[in-house]
């Protein structure tokens, strides 16, 4: 949950204000309690604002307590200057809003709020109605999560252990644009640190691994060449290899380049990429870490936000193929799904119990195993961020992870790469517009629609939302 700060905007008239106060102070009460029934963390200011010192004293006061998005509130006509000084003082994601009551004329102070905001380039989001009401709290709820997930973003860091993979663009971005549109920063790791740091580990903590793997997978397919006992502990050592960078370089979210280096002459980070983005692990419960294979950096971001979002793992996947008589595509790519998403369970072994561990094809000869499994149904939303002409624009659609008759799953299983993980999706949009506009090979999603708060996280951040379908 977010934590939201609360300013309350009235008359600058003492003749006026002064008989507004218990009025605003209950709307004021009411908005908070309802928001803190949501789960969040009000920070509420000690006065209302009546002048142009009490909108920079209370604003200051607010953001001191570092919320995640500062609501304007209008319960009544408030001088357009009180918000604009306010806006000085707090640096984070402003959401205005409204009553629409015709007795107090709130409505009016918003708008005319808003329109000096436009005037000095402030960017924020608008909101009015009965706070109470589910459809006005929906729309309250998507600014917050929008501006939580764009405020969580700022002093991260993303790790990129490699480089470009197999010469693909649209997984390299400009860490200086990263820096000054969302306040992350980039550090640069060679891949031969988890080769190095891979060997430290101790054989004793790779053999648990192994043997957890062994005991709650569905089966691990051992088949003396691609995959053995050994090529399994290597990726265990790998993970572990990872987790160690990412705790000696506080990285927040990170991505492997993988292809050819590792992929061909020591392991593939199937293991590692699936296992980090999991809330679990051989050693027991964890915090989920974005990574993105093919050290693909706006599909990391994307993954960033999304998690923001739905406070899940975040699938990733490459567009693979569509299937016309049923509808679906197949979202598959090495190993990178999230074992989580087998089941969707918070019982970690409910979702191993549908997870194989199968040996690598011959796209990678250094062999390991691969996190093969079927997702589990449930409505998705699924995003991508790219930057056509170096604009970054969020390509957004509405979808439905489905799950098939065996026969039909196993066949287009087959017609593809059978040992990677398959999400079979029925998306809100035509395979034709899909494939006419979607901006990379790589996608990624989420349980739950969050269209409205992607809307919104773009509109904060300045960037062009590009909507599929019914995501429009």
């Amino acid at each position: 949950m977010a934590r939201v700060g609360l300013l309350n905007f009235s008359d600058g008239r003492s003749f006026v204000n002064t008989d507004l106060r218990e009025f605003i102070a209950r709307l004021e009460q009411q908005i908070a309690g309802h928001l803190r029934a949501q789960g969040h963390d009000v920070v509420t200011a000690e006065a209302i604002i009546e002048s142009n010192e009490l909108a920079v004293t209370e604003a200051s006061r607010v953001a001191a307590g570092h919320p995640d998005v500062t609501i304007f509130n209008f319960p009544v006509w408030a001088f357009p200057n009180f918000a604009v000084l306010a806006a000085t003082q707090t640096p984070g994601p402003i959401l205005l809003f409204s009553n629409i009551s015709p007795q107090y004329p709130g409505m009016v102070g918003m708008l005319a709020a808003a329109g000096a905001l436009d005037q000095t380039g402030r960017r924020y989001g608008r909101a009015w109605g009965d706070i109470t009401a589910p459809a006005v709290m929906a729309r309250v709820a998507s600014w917050i999560a929008a501006a939580s997930a764009q405020t969580g973003l700022r002093g991260r860091t993303f790790g990129r252990i490699g480089g470009r993979p197999m010469g693909m663009y649209t997984a390299v971005s400009d860490p200086a644009q990263w820096m000054a549109k969302f306040g992350i920063d980039v550090e640069e790791i060679d891949q031969w640190e988890v080769v190095r740091r891979a060997a430290l580990v101790s054989p004793e903590r790779a053999r648990v691994g192994r043997l957890w793997l062994e005991q709650h997978a569905a089966e691990v397919r051992y088949d003396g060449r691609q995959l053995t006992p050994d090529l399994l502990e290597r990726q265990v050592r790998s993970y572990h290899a990872v987790r160690e960078l990412i705790d000696e370089w506080h990285l927040d979210f990170s991505g492997i380049k993988g292809q050819p280096e590792l992929t061909t002459h020591f392991a593939t980070m199937d293991v590692t990429e699936a296992f980090l983005n999991d809330p679990y692990d051989w050693e027991g419960p964890k915090d989920t870490h974005v990574c993105a294979t093919e050290a693909d950096m706006d599909g990391a971001l994307t993954m960033q936000v999304l998690k923001h979002l739905s406070h899940t793992p975040v699938l990733f996947a490459d567009l693979r193929c569509y299937d016309r008589d049923n509808d679906v595509w197949d979202l598959c790519n090495s190993g990178q799904h999230a074992t989580w998403y087998a089941a969707r369970s918070e019982d970690p072994l409910e979702n191993m119990r549908r997870v194989h561990l199968l040996p690598e094809g011959f796209y990678f000869p250094a062999g390991g195993a691969s996190i093969h499994h079927v997702a589990a149904p449930g409505e998705v939303t699924l995003a991508r961020l790219n930057r056509p002409n170096g604009r970054y624009r969020m390509q957004v659609i509405k979808g439905e992870i489905v799950n098939l008759d065996d026969e039909t799953t196993q066949r287009l299983m087959k017609a593809s790469t059978y040992e990677w993980p398959h999400a079979f999706v029925r998306m809100a949009a035509a395979s034709e517009e899909v494939l006419d506009r979607f901006g990379a090979n790589h996608i990624h999603a989420v349980p739950g629609h969050h269209v409205e708060a992607l809307r919104a996280f773009c509109h904060l951040t300045d960037i062009d939302f590009d909507g599929f379908g019914e995501a429009t």
